[in-house]
């Protein structure tokens, strides 16, 4: 799959972390969906135009961003759709939580801005 203009679900409830995710997918050529809670990101995955990868915040207000994984793997509309943590949990142990979780990747934040886009690309083309 060509992964330009690929459609990506950030799923994120800070204002600044957002504008950085935005402005780094637009300048390699992503279209960008936005949701700031677990609740729009189910509705927006499971409905609509389909997204190609999800980025997904861990903690967001009511439903949280692993409980969000949790239902999207078990549901046949969104199971196949790549999902990255996107969080500032970087402890011992946090990255494999995730994943066990259902998590196909996992993105730290503060986001190194020289390796986001190729982490992104390699999720895509996977």
């Amino acid at each position: 799959m060509n992964e330009t203009g690929a459609r990506v679900l950030v799923v994120e409830d800070n204002d600044m972390n957002m504008q950085l995710v935005e402005y780094l997918l637009e300048e390699g050529g992503y279209q960008i969906v936005k949701a700031a809670s677990g609740e729009d990101a189910l509705s927006i995955a499971r409905g609509g135009e389909p997204v190609d990868l999800i980025l997904m915040d861990i903690h967001l207000p009511g439903i949280d961003g692993l409980s969000v994984v949790h239902e999207m793997k078990a549901d046949e509309r969104t199971k196949s759709i790549p999902i990255l943590a996107l969080t500032a949990h970087a402890m011992r142990g946090d990255r494999d939580r995730f994943l066990e979780a259902g998590c196909d990747g996992y993105i730290s934040k503060p986001i190194d801005v020289k390796t986001f886009l190729t982490s992104v690309r390699q999720y895509l083309s996977a």
